[in-house]
């Protein structure tokens, strides 16, 4: 494999490709005799790409900071949307379940009021009839006044009617001496029955 040289490059590799070429060169190093210790051979070139990945790593935390703010502004964005959405949604159910009352009440309301309205016609029918019943029961009374009246004027008129005698009467069955139809006794007073 083919070692990178100091400055070639560098520009096409992202900060994470330096590190891992850094690892790739220690990794590749020699140990040494009866050590656990590595030689490094290309310090100077390993030290290059190192600083060349702090001096891209502002760059990239940057962004990566930029990335986090933008993600941050889009879960803030989502969560008010969602916010907004579930605040609807409870509105419209207040609104439906106050709409289910008023209906409900409506419905209550128009059930009570046509219940006073069949109790007030059935009151006030009673009242018509009692009324009425008392309006015939007067003139029953009245009438059957009227009826003892017709009937004793007639039993009277019955009693009054005298045989006819002679020529010069001046009304057939009336003598002119009869005085039952002349003065008080000839009207019939039906007061006085």
């Amino acid at each position: 494999m083919r070692e990178m040289g100091p400055g070639e490059g560098r520009e096409q590799h992202s900060t994470e490709a330096l590190i891992r070429r850094v690892i790739e060169i220690i990794d590749n190093c020699r140990t040494l005799p009866l050590s656990s210790s590595v030689k490094l051979d290309n310090k100077d070139e390993v030290l290059e790409f190192l600083d060349e990945a702090l001096a891209r790593l502002p760059e990239e935390l940057k962004q990566a900071r930029w990335m986090l703010k933008e993600r941050q502004d889009f879960l803030d964005k989502t969560q008010r949307e969602s916010d907004e959405i579930l605040e609807a949604a409870r509105v419209r159910a207040e609104r439906m379940v106050q709409r289910t009352e008023i209906v409900r009440e409506a419905q209550h309301t128009a059930r009570r009021t046509v219940e006073e309205a069949r109790d007030e016609a059935r009151r006030l029918r009673m009242e018509a009839e009692d009324y009425c019943d008392q309006k015939l029961a007067s003139f029953e009374i009245v009438l059957e006044r009227t009826i003892k009246t017709v009937h004793a004027g007639r039993e009277k008129l019955q009693a009054v009617v005298a045989p006819v005698t002679g020529p010069h009467s001046v009304i057939a069955g009336v003598d002119e001496a009869d005085d039952t139809l002349a003065g008080e006794e000839s009207f019939f007073d039906q007061d006085r029955f």
